[in-house]
């Protein structure tokens, strides 16, 4: 993709429901577009579902689902891919995303299991995404997701993740993070592997903090500030691909707002290091010609 065609600009910040007052409160200048994701938000009415509807009207948002199960092996939840095509139509959703991963069988395993690393693995998790596509009427983007075990690796992390890619004719969500925690836990380096990524498949980047369980263990948890390391491998991939629009994830130990805007604070002055200029809030979902 370029600046023209992304689905969104700027800097982005997930939508979580502690954060909904302060945002409506005081507006930041730092957030041009936010992301959410649909499950929790489908069938959501009264108060919040109101909440979400200013939300969704004032910022361009897109979504990151965690329930598709792409690489499961129970047959694709059909019913909720409808669910998931009428929000994002509900509330004009730029974009939709999922974890390259799965998280079912016969029941809900409530984590992001690693699909194995397979030629058999990529073209049951493609036709998948496939139908998930036809069924939304748009392309999805799917994320490189963090992983602890390799199962019946045939190929490596970055082979497997393009071929699915163009097996499914999809778009790729680059989660930087996940590539600094998987090039830890399993000894790769991080340059190399964006060396390999096709950057007219990305759709948007995603940053966010982790734990350190060890030295060479480390969980990503969206937990934490983001660390240098992880912002120098975003200070890379700029200067690689140019300025991508960028989402700071923050799922739990969520800090006061403005802590979170010096984290958005920083995206934005690594992307106008590398020619990004400023996005208003009002243009930041809007293409450039």
């Amino acid at each position: 993709m370029s600046s023209a065609t992304y689905p969104v600009n700027g800097a982005g910040l997930g939508l979580r429901r502690t954060l909904m007052g302060p945002l409506a409160d005081h507006p930041p200048e730092q957030v041009h577009f936010m992301e959410v994701a649909p499950e929790n938000w489908i069938g959501v009415g009264g108060r919040f579902g109101r909440r979400l509807r200013e939300f969704t009207e004032r910022y361009p948002f897109v979504t990151h689902g965690l329930s598709l199960s792409l690489g499961g092996p129970a047959p694709l939840d059909e019913a909720l891919v409808h669910k998931v095509r009428r929000f994002l139509d509900e509330h004009g959703i730029r974009f939709c995303t999922e974890h390259l991963s799965y998280c079912s069988d016969d029941g809900h395993l409530y984590d992001l299991m690693p699909i194995p690393f397979t030629e058999s693995a990529v073209r049951h998790v493609a036709q998948r995404i496939r139908r998930t596509q036809d069924i939304l009427e748009r392309r999805i983007a799917v994320e490189n997701v963090s992983y602890y075990a390799a199962p019946q690796q045939e190929m490596s992390e970055i082979e497997f993740i393009n071929a699915v890619l163009e097996e499914a004719d999809c778009d790729l969500l680059l989660d930087v993070n996940n590539i600094y925690v998987n090039s830890v836990n399993h000894g790769y380096d991080p340059e190399a592997f964006l060396d390999r990524v096709d950057p007219r498949r990305i759709a948007y980047l995603h940053v966010a903090g982790h734990y350190n369980e060890a030295e060479d263990l480390i969980v990503d948890t969206h937990g934490a500030d983001v660390i240098d390391p992880v912002w120098d491998l975003l200070d890379r991939t700029y200067a690689r691909f140019g300025v991508i629009p960028t989402l700071l994830e923050r799922d739990f130990n969520i800090p006061p707002l403005p802590q979170l805007l010096e984290e958005l604070d920083h995206i934005l002055a690594l992307q106008h290091r590398h020619g990004g200029t400023r996005v208003p809030v009002t243009e930041a979902g809007a293409e450039h010609g």
